[in-house]
């Protein structure tokens, strides 16, 4: 099959979980097949996550979906990305929002998702490689932040760099099995949803389940 094929037999599986049409359109005209290494393109548009440099991964498309629909994005807004990986999902991102801040802690991953992102253009992305501190304050506050790594608990360190009426989503569970939480930020209190069942690798660091 071709990946034209594929890509369109993937989107019309997602379309069964994925209502938000926005998030649909992106997501099939977002090359997911550059974001993975030479020996996975052909599976590019299997609804499967795949193998990165430096023992990450690529999301399923599903949970790239559901996670991008759950941020309910605006074109005005900026909003910050906890693990670029690959790019894949910061260019989603970029479709759909006015700025995205996205930080990764592997530098091999920092320079190959920039250089990704630069040959298609997105001018609207800025990543930085992670500091010891959770997210990227000095940019704060955001409109929405996403994490694409499983924590312990919310960390309150995204909390406070989230704006009022913000959404905040990100797996939450053990190191190797998690339930995706939304949580919306008001101006006295929290909301938090959960989406469901996830597997994230485990998030590193401060915030996460251990430090380097």
């Amino acid at each position: 099959m071709s990946l034209e094929s594929a890509r369109a037999r993937l989107m019309r599986q997602l379309a069964h979980e994925v209502r938000d049409k926005k998030v649909l359109d992106v997501m099939g005209r977002v090359p997911r097949e550059l974001f993975v290494p030479a020996s996975s393109q052909h599976a590019a548009y299997e609804n499967v996550p795949l193998p990165i440099d430096m023992g990450q991964t690529i999301s399923q498309p599903l949970i790239v979906g559901v996670m991008t629909e759950a941020m309910d994005l605006r074109d005005n807004e900026k909003v910050l990305e906890i693990g670029a990986g690959s790019g894949y999902q910061t260019a989603i991102l970029a479709e759909l929002a006015r700025w995205v801040v996205s930080v990764e802690r592997h530098p091999k991953l920092v320079e190959g998702a920039r250089k990704i992102l630069s040959l298609l253009s997105y001018k609207n992305v800025e990543i930085h490689l992670a500091g010891e501190k959770l997210g990227w304050e000095q940019e704060a506050p955001y409109a929405a932040i996403m994490v694409t790594a499983g924590a312990p608990s919310v960390p309150q360190e995204l909390l406070e760099q989230l704006a009022v009426g913000g959404r905040l989503v990100i797996p939450v569970g053990t190191p190797f099995e998690q339930d995706l939480i939304k949580v919306v930020k008001h101006q006295e209190r929290t909301v938090s949803i959960n989406l469901g069942p996830c597997r994230f690798v485990p998030l590193i660091g401060e915030g996460g389940w251990q430090k380097e």
